[in-house]
């Protein structure tokens, strides 16, 4: 269904366990499940503004941008600085079996739902086995 492939997430793991450091949180954490007939994601984007983000599909490329603008007024002292801003972007490689012509995304209290439906070629069905004799039988597949 869904391919990772990040290397700078493996490289900061791999920094991370080799220098015993923390590395950076992801600036668009992402959970992935299936539910039923279709694929979902959810990336977290608080503070940003739903009119900066882009959803796009290029064969079984799903590419996600967003952008979280500084607020700071002019003459402004910053203290802290932990918050990422600017333009983030992710790429999720999809398996064969998503009907990449129909995804739906939706934006809810920070959180944006991605939904991609599972292929109707994809989908578990029923084969109908015939034998020589007239009976017939329907054997899940």
């Amino acid at each position: 269904m869904l391919m990772m492939s990040d290397p700078f997430r493996q490289f900061d793991r791999l920094t991370q366990q080799v220098l015993g450091t923390t590395a950076r949180p992801a600036a668009m954490a992402m959970d992935a499940w299936r539910d039923g007939s279709e694929f979902v994601a959810a990336l977290d984007l608080p503070g940003v503004d739903p009119n900066s983000i882009e959803v796009s599909v290029e064969q079984n490329v799903l590419t996600i941008q967003a952008e979280r603008k500084d607020t700071l007024a002019e003459g402004i002292e910053l203290i802290a600085a932990e918050r990422p801003r600017g333009v983030f972007s992710r790429q999720l490689l999809l398996g064969e079996s998503l009907d990449t012509e129909n995804v739906k995304a939706s934006y809810d209290g920070g959180v944006l739902t991605v939904r991609i439906p599972v292929a109707a070629k994809a989908q578990p069905r029923k084969i109908e086995v015939k034998s020589g004799t007239s009976g017939q039988q329907q054997i899940s597949a």
